[in-house]
């Protein structure tokens, strides 16, 4: 077993050296500990190093003397890289992890090549929700709570068809250091990286679970659309641990992310963003159709419109879908707010986000234009 002393304390990690240069770094979720990532780092073997370690209070690693902040765990990871030797990673956070995460991409950017958020938002929980559990495993211990836990780890089908993995899962949350989990807690509870998110300019993937019960597909994906240039993956059928439920496609996912690490050209990166807005079905019918007439137009449109604006840093997605609902509207343009209206899905703008642009727009641009989209988005939305 290996440790090192961070920050003075103890932590446990393991180094596995792979093929290839790139090294992938993975933090832990709440009362996990490094071996949520075994199977993991099996299937990243030929394509990496890998590093994981406990984060202090979880697993082998010490509990240290005072509370700790989110920046300080994050502080725990530079000090480890440092005495690793280690310049730069691919970070991985999952939950607590990804909260971390997050702040390494506010505060040290030089040191992430690519950054993975699993199942995490940048602030989990509410104040009162922390001080409930806090409270709950103070007087009543870990195991009053750790079968309400595993419903929202995992999900429906892995609790009922692989009991043994999910035996051994309760006793890793059971056996948990109660300050270091307490602390934890106190640290989620304080933390809101709302209004710095914005700031990360390293390329990002969310990935959220269909069954995850603690942090929503919803919550994870109103997060990537804080994140300029996110994309988001949602894994059908897990739950809030999907790197134990199903490693080998978690594993899949992040080598797709991670593969082309080239320049992209601006036509490259517009298609890129026109895709994660508009979707594959729209844009491959859109190709399909384009002819010699208009090919330079659609050139054009993916390198201006997608590449140069939609694809800055200055606005979120989310942002930038809803101005152009917001002027689609004016200029009574019903088949591209159609479109656009559509895409919500997956710039994260909410249907309520859409209500509040269009009773916005009616003040300056009219009731009659404003009524005709009110008609288009009820009837977009009654269907989905």
């Amino acid at each position: 077993m290996d440790f090192i002393n961070c920050n003075g304390v103890n932590i446990h990690y393991k180094y596995t050296s792979g093929d290839g240069e790139r090294i992938f770094l993975f933090i832990n979720s709440l009362g996990t500990d490094l071996r949520i990532w075994d199977g993991v780092a099996d299937e990243l073997k030929s394509h990496g190093s890998v590093l994981r370690f406990d984060k202090m209070g979880h697993g082998l690693s010490e509990v240290s003397g005072r509370d700790y902040t989110i920046g300080d765990y994050a502080a725990d990871i530079i000090s480890l890289m440092d005495a690793l030797k280690i310049p730069k990673v691919i970070l991985v956070g999952l939950s607590i992890g990804g909260v971390i995460s997050l702040y390494m991409g506010i505060h040290h950017p030089d040191r992430i090549e690519k950054l993975v958020i699993s199942n995490s938002a940048p602030k989990v929980g509410t104040p009162e929700s922390w001080d409930t559990r806090i409270s709950k495993v103070q007087t009543e211990g870990i195991a009053s709570i750790a079968d309400g836990i595993l419903k929202v780890w995992f999900s429906e089908d892995f609790r009922a068809n692989r009991t043994a993995e999910l035996a051994g899962y309760r006793q890793m949350l059971v056996n948990s250091n109660l300050p270091g989990y307490v602390k934890a807690c106190k640290a989620l509870k304080v933390n809101d990286l709302s209004a710095d998110v914005k700031n990360i300019k390293v390329p990002t993937l969310f990935i959220s679970g269909s069954e995850d019960g603690s942090v929503s597909p919803a919550t994870v994906k109103e997060a990537a659309g804080k994140v300029p240039g996110a994309e988001l993956i949602e894994i059908a059928g897990v739950g809030h641990i999907p790197c134990a439920e199903k490693p080998a496609l978690f594993a899949e996912i992040l080598l797709k992310f991670v593969g082309n690490t080239a320049e992209l050209s601006l036509y490259d990166l517009g298609m890129k963003t026109r895709r994660s807005v508009l979707g594959d079905q729209h844009v491959d019918l859109a190709e399909a159709n384009k002819t010699d007439f208009d090919s330079d137009f659609q050139a054009y449109i993916t390198n201006s419109a997608w590449g140069t604006i939609w694809s800055r840093p200055g606005l979120t997605k989310r942002e930038r879908s809803m101005i152009t609902i917001a002027v689609l509207t004016a200029l009574k343009l019903d088949h591209e707010l159609a479109m656009h209206i559509k895409a919500t899905k997956n710039t994260g703008a909410t249907p309520e986000d859409v209500k509040e642009v269009l009773m916005h727009t009616g003040v300056y641009a009219g009731v009659p234009v404003t009524n005709n989209a009110m008609k288009i988005a009820k009837e977009i939305f009654s269907k989905e």
